[in-house]
């Protein structure tokens, strides 16, 4: 079956950086448009980023100038540099998956993809 398996999260001072990974296995990489998700306590999971299967890239305006997503087929992963990062980024980063079109990233649409990565945690201390 589809397995997705986030890395590289941790503890990081506000100003710094971070790279996130996201190895899927299980189904054809390519055919996929895959995003970055985040979700902070108490707060309904957010949309981050998606690459779609040709590589066209969408920020949610929080993040636009800070994070690069990229994806490598070859390599069926995705990836997420993050920079001058602040309390705010804090949070459980996932990966997601959704065959062919991108779903997007407004409010509430993490309901329509399909395929999820475990998280990995994000702390931005001050």
């Amino acid at each position: 079956g589809v397995q997705l398996m986030n890395s590289g999260g941790g503890s990081v001072q506000a100003g710094g950086s971070l790279k996130l990974s996201c190895t899927a296995s299980g189904y054809p990489f390519g055919n996929y448009c895959m995003a970055w998700f985040r979700q902070a306590p108490g707060k309904e999971r957010a949309g981050v980023a998606t690459v779609d299967r040709i590589g066209t890239i969408t920020y949610a305006d929080s993040v636009k100038g800070r994070v690069t997503a990229s994806r490598n087929n070859a390599k069926n992963t995705l990836y997420l540099q993050m920079g001058s990062l602040s309390s705010e980024d804090s949070g459980n980063y996932f990966c997601a998956a959704q065959l062919w079109a991108c779903p997007g990233l407004y409010d509430g649409s993490w309901t329509k993809w399909r395929y999820w990565g475990q998280g990995t945690q994000v702390t931005v201390s001050s």
